[in-house]
């Protein structure tokens, strides 16, 4: 099992963490917002969080529960804050930008922790070497991971079932000066299952599932309940010789070896495979987790 973090964002830090909350820089800017596995005691007094947030998510009066997830609320802001910015991160001959927005969820548009596996995805492409290369990006969200996969060369699908969250993606293919990215707004499951029966062969696929979900025709998605569906599906069009996979999982009631004994139940042409924790670490030396992995080659 690994621990990984990513390596090469200038424009992001995690500054402090603790008391279920988190303290990050995104750039420019410092955001102050709620993490339920942000257990333990902050390292800054109050004062300094105060004095660094540039905006602070507040969450609603229906959220009463310090570690609750799923926060519908709203981020007070500081006058110099903007409500959209841009960050970029570089990685090897990857130059990619994003543009960054508050939501009334805490999310920004950006999972930091991910460039580890963008950083895998570029990689596995180049030692690749297959002309156009086709990657599929299940439950896409803003697109880092499709982006990693253009910037390499690859003919990329990604999906997603939110319209708005495919505008925010096209937005930063456009800001990472990319281009010709496939949008499908569709359930991740129907679509696989589609390309079952069409016969489609991809060289990667990058699925990003979360706990519960809702497709854009209001269907179900319980992680427990379709992953192994999912993951069956999805065997079946992945290139055997020459491709790779990538199994992000945030469920705090999933470990990284489920992850890994779900990819080689369903992928055993996988051989060079990783799986572990991915995490960010704060000034103090805490490692925040941040979500699980697994990931391999058949190359």
């Amino acid at each position: 099992m690994q621990l990984l973090t990513p390596q090469h964002w200038t424009d992001y830090e995690l500054i402090d963490s603790g008391n279920y909350e988190k303290l990050e820089r995104f750039g420019k800017y410092t955001l102050r917002r709620p993490e339920p596995q942000a257990v333990w005691r902050k390292a800054l007094h109050e004062t300094e969080w105060h004095k660094l947030a540039d905006a602070y998510f507040k969450k609603g009066k229906n959220n009463t529960s310090a570690t609750e997830s799923g926060e519908k609320g709203e981020w007070i802001l500081k006058d110099s804050m903007p409500q959209q910015w841009f960050v970029d991160y570089q990685y090897k001959g990857m130059k990619l930008t994003f543009r960054l927005g508050l939501t009334s969820f805490k999310h920004i548009g950006i999972f930091p922790e991910q460039a580890e596996n963008w950083n895998f995805i570029y990689d596995s492409l180049l030692k690749l070497k297959a002309t156009e290369a086709r990657v599929l990006n299940l439950f896409a969200y803003t697109g880092g991971a499709s982006l990693a996969a253009k910037a390499a060369g690859a003919d990329v699908s990604h999906v997603d079932s939110v319209k708005q969250v495919l505008n925010w993606s096209r937005e930063n293919m456009e800001a990472s000066n990319l281009k010709d990215i496939r949008w499908v707004l569709e359930d991740a499951l129907k679509f696989v299952s589609r390309e079952c029966k069409r016969g489609k062969v991809y060289q990667g696929i990058i699925l990003d599932p979360p706990a519960y979900g809702r497709g854009p025709d209001g269907e179900r998605w319980i992680l427990e309940e379709n992953i192994a569906e999912l993951m069956s599906s999805c065997s079946k069009i992945l290139d055997p010789k020459m491709g790779f996979m990538v199994l992000n999982l945030y469920s705090m009631g999933f470990s990284s070896l489920i992850a890994n004994n779900l990819a080689k139940d369903y992928f055993p042409n996988i051989s060079q495979s990783q799986y572990g924790e991915l995490f960010v670490p704060d000034r103090a030396g805490r490692k925040l987790p941040l979500g699980i992995f697994c990931r391999g080659t058949s190359a």
